[in-house]
């Protein structure tokens, strides 16, 4: 199946060459078509009845005019660790396999529903997204939409799996240290997290309410741009790439072994610079203080989050989530507190050279430093084979809480990879009310078109 786009789906309804109804029925055949195949866990949860009355009313308010913008009658599918009213919130965990009904929508859900978006399915994700490979969960791994024994990357595994797979053409995603950019990356398609807050975490899951963001997935960056401009509340207006001063990013945690994906960052700059902005070398020696605070301020925070339920019942967690849990129960306080102030001195500092020294308004880098490896691999209990670097060059900007997407690049071999463009939040650059994610969309659009 060939991946629809947004912006395809959205004029086909806005000129009524096709209703909601015969999206959202197309939709949930091409759902029907993943049973009994190695993609069937990636949906978590389907209510069919109430994305078919979703899609009536969009198409009365359509046929009476009142159409809402490019969201109005299209399909999104949710990850399951944000509420959908009517469906489980079960975080991919027997410890929720009982879980009711959510009673509300998560506010960004509501949000999507009031620019008209249609759910029609929760999505599989690295059990509570505590992981970035996607292959830890109660159903078992999510399986990649191209072969099916490598990883998807996470923890928003279903979501991106089932964008490249062509089933949806938006996803919602979270992103705690990579959890919408490298699924993305390593499944072929866009995943954006804004800014800390700018989308709403009400209604999600945490894993760490310090660096939890809300996250969209599509099939190109003009699709997610399509989307966050549709947001209400969200003012998006094109940034011109000509003038944007770049930094690329050097030094030992951001250069990557594999030749093909420093090649498609090379290529990367060299889209940047045709399109008119200037890119720099620049290096972030903060690095390397954020990749060591990050594991004990999220760590600590998912302990205090799962603690009743890990020291009462742990054999319900999958192993290796259990193990990461276990290694936070005797952290001292004092380490978790000198973490977290850690981060927000970093973060002052870092921004201030950024924006100010150096006069930055974005920065570019892979997303990963490696592409998909197998799901055994991805189970090993070595963190360097899969976990630590599928973290290390997208958790600083989630420390930062800035902007990134990650854009996706095919390299020779034909596996894809992902260029991440990180936006800065200067008054030089970007355009409507949140000028850092459009000087990061604006970069993206040029490294991917």
């Amino acid at each position: 199946m060939s991946t629809p786009t947004l912006r395809d789906v959205a004029q086909l309804l806005a000129k009524k060459e096709m209703t909601a109804t015969e999206h959202v029925r197309a939709t949930l055949d091409a759902l029907d078509d993943l049973l009994g195949t190695p993609w069937e866990n990636l949906v978590a949860a389907r209510d069919d009845e109430a994305a078919l009355a979703a899609a009536a009313r969009a198409d009365a308010a359509i046929a009476a005019g009142d159409w809402i913008g490019p969201l109005h009658g299209v399909t999104v599918a949710v990850k399951d660790n944000i509420d959908v009213a009517g469906m489980p919130t079960r975080c991919g965990s027997a410890v929720l396999a009982d879980a009711p009904p959510a009673a509300s929508d998560a506010r960004i859900v509501t949000r999507l529903r009031e620019a008209g978006a249609i759910v029609v399915a929760k999505t599989h994700l690295h059990e509570f997204a505590y992981g970035p490979t996607g292959a830890v969960n109660a159903s078992g791994p999510a399986a990649h939409p191209h072969d099916p024994g490598l990883i998807t990357g996470g923890s928003s595994s279903g979501s991106a799996a089932l964008v490249a797979k062509g089933v949806v053409p938006l996803a919602l995603g979270t992103d705690t240290g990579c959890s919408a950019r490298t699924p993305a990356a390593l499944c072929g398609v866009v995943g954006f997290k804004p800014s800390f807050g700018a989308l709403p975490t009400g209604g999600v899951f945490p894993l760490s309410t310090t660096f939890d963001h809300v996250g969209l997935l599509a099939a190109d960056v003009l699709d997610v741009s399509l989307a966050w401009g549709a947001i209400p509340g969200i003012a998006h207006v094109r940034t011109p790439v000509a003038g944007l001063r770049v930094g690329r990013l050097r030094g030992e945690n951001w250069d990557v072994a594999d030749a093909a994906i420093a090649a498609a960052v090379e290529a990367a700059c060299r889209s940047l610079v045709d399109a008119g902005a200037e890119v720099v070398d620049v290096e972030l020696p903060e690095t390397q203080q954020f990749l060591d605070a990050y594991p004990i301020v999220t760590g600590s925070e998912a302990y205090e989050t799962h603690r009743a339920w890990f020291e009462s019942a742990p054999e319900r967690y999958q192993s290796p989530t259990a193990a990461l849990l276990a290694a936070q129960k005797d952290r001292p306080a004092v380490e978790y507190l000198h973490a977290l102030r850690t981060v927000e001195r970093l973060r002052r500092q870092a921004l201030s050279r950024l924006r100010g020294d150096l006069g930055l308004d974005a920065l570019i880098t892979a997303t990963t430093p490696l592409r998909a490896v197998t799901q055994e691999q991805a189970l090993s209990t070595d963190p360097a084979l899969a976990r630590t670097p599928l973290l290390r060059m997208c958790s600083p900007f989630n420390a930062l809480g800035i902007p990134a997407i990650s854009a996706p690049v095919t390299i020779d071999d034909g596996a894809p990879v992902g260029i991440q463009l990180i936006g800065l939040p200067t008054t030089a650059g970007g355009h409507g009310s949140h000028p850092a994610e459009s000087a990061a969309l604006a970069c993206a659009l040029a490294v991917s078109s």
